[in-house]
């Protein structure tokens, strides 16, 4: 049921697996147009794994695909070079979609909302995807060759 005319959602999706999913999938639903931050390539360079990270151009057309598969036409993906991204640029937000381990950059992005003025943002918060070996479900365990983006574990020889 839509509840916002304008959210917003962020993330590197890397590797886009059933936790992303989960996320968009939420943002969508409560959603009339959704606003996706991408982080930059410079923005992901501390992150665990960070060489294996895709390529921005990669994501955004990994993500581009998932969206238009799923039939997802109202949304704008903008390159983000931090947490707080482009929330205190457009006003008319009204809705974050984070996951539990994200909660706090909501509370980081609200924060900088109020500092410039702007109403902070309603928090929807999704739970965290678990994998088959009891972890969540992450990019980093992807990269990690651990699990696949559906949470099985990765056998080894």
């Amino acid at each position: 049921m839509m509840k916002f005319k304008k959210v917003v959602v962020g993330g590197t999706f890397d590797r886009l697996h059933l936790g992303h999913k989960a996320l968009l999938r939420k943002a969508f639903e409560v959603g009339k147009i959704v606003y996706i931050g991408l982080t930059s390539d410079d923005m992901v360079k501390n992150k665990p794994y960070a060489e294996k990270i895709l390529p921005y151009e990669r994501r955004l057309k990994d993500l581009i695909e998932f969206l238009e598969v799923n039939n997802f036409r109202r949304y704008r993906i903008i390159k983000i070079n931090n947490a707080i991204g482009f929330t205190t640029r457009i006003r008319s937000l009204e809705a974050i979609v984070v996951s539990e381990e994200t909660y706090k950059g909501a509370l980081l992005v609200n924060r900088a909302r109020e500092e410039v003025g702007l109403r902070p943002l309603e928090i929807i918060v999704i739970p965290i995807i678990k994998s088959k070996l009891g972890d969540k479900i992450s990019s980093s365990l992807i990269r990690a060759g651990l699990i696949d983006p559906f949470g099985n574990p990765i056998k080894r020889e």
